[in-house]
């Protein structure tokens, strides 16, 4: 049961309440090889994209109870086939809005239905009954490429992979996250020393391509906030990274957050995300007009 302390005197611009909510996140993939990320409260869900294929995605939600009932929507975050590859199938059988940008969509190539199709812009806000996904800009090799801030009364989830940098819309949303989905994906050296040709080591390094372990420990080092109970390490490399080094490397500097590091085969557990504090809900009157209803089905 939510309980809520209202504040006294609120303005019309403002509120603030003390909440007790828990919020359930889940890794149903996580790799070069497809991406899919849940994240829902008691009645509703969303699904930050749709990397692996339809059967897939059920089987994975099955095994962890969680019902394909409550997924309301599913948010895109670029076009490339690791995110994307199970998103028509999924959408249409279960009838599902796709929330995705303009150029995404253009360069995606896929033959969504116009009724399914929802344009997502950077910084405006969806509502998914309580959830509210809001998109913002990230660096990588895409058209246009978003990560994501999902929040449920006041405990934000963030999706933050295929990174090429931390620029400033990512090292903004991080410092508010609860918890987060945040790249890991290669060893420096690993990468340097590997079979990969060339190209393809400058295409993953070169500042459009992916995050490596050293930039994000020093990401969340320096800027985890101190109430993050959750990180889930995502995006490893099959070739360039181990999951035993990432899971040692920052589970030594992770203070009382836990470490979790999200599998390219096999679904992660269910986490519960809590925030019994003190939670300042600013939502200024632009901001609450532009934010657009998602209509519940």
């Amino acid at each position: 049961m939510v309980s809520i302390q209202k504040i006294a005197n609120p303005t019309p611009e403002f509120c603030s309440f003390a909440i007790s909510m828990s919020l359930y996140i889940a890794s149903l993939n996580s790799g070069s090889n497809g991406n899919c990320y849940y994240i829902g409260n008691d009645s509703e869900a969303v699904l930050i994209d749709a990397g692996i294929s339809c059967r897939e995605t059920e089987k994975r939600m099955a095994r962890l109870a969680l019902s394909m009932a409550q997924v309301k929507a599913i948010f895109i975050s670029h076009e490339h086939s690791d995110h994307i590859r199970g998103l028509d199938v999924l959408s249409r059988k279960y009838s599902l809005p796709v929330y995705i940008t303009e150029k995404t969509l253009l360069y995606s190539g896929l033959p969504l239905a116009e009724e399914r199709i929802r344009i997502l812009k950077p910084y405006y806000p969806v509502a998914v009954g309580e959830l509210s996904v809001q998109a913002f800009p990230k660096i990588h090799d895409a058209a246009d490429a978003t990560s994501f801030m999902v929040t449920g009364k006041g405990i934000n989830i963030g999706v933050m992979t295929d990174l090429g940098d931390v620029c400033k819309h990512v090292l903004m949303h991080f410092k508010k996250c609860h918890a987060t989905f945040l790249e890991a994906n290669y060893d420096e050296e690993m990468l340097q020393n590997g079979r990969y040709p060339y190209h393809l080591k400058k295409r993953i390094s070169g500042g459009r391509g992916h995050l490596s372990n050293r930039q994000a420990l020093e990401l969340f080092t320096r800027h985890k906030p101190a109430f993050m109970s959750h990180v889930l390490l995502s995006h490893l490399s099959a070739d360039n990274n181990n999951p035993e080094l990432v899971q040692q490397l920052f589970s030594e500097q992770a203070g009382n957050t836990e470490v979790i590091v999200a599998s390219r085969h096999v679904e992660s557990a269910v986490y519960t995300i809590k925030n019994n504090g003190f939670v300042d809900h600013t939502l200024h009157h632009a901001q609450l007009m532009r934010t657009e209803q998602l209509s519940l089905f």
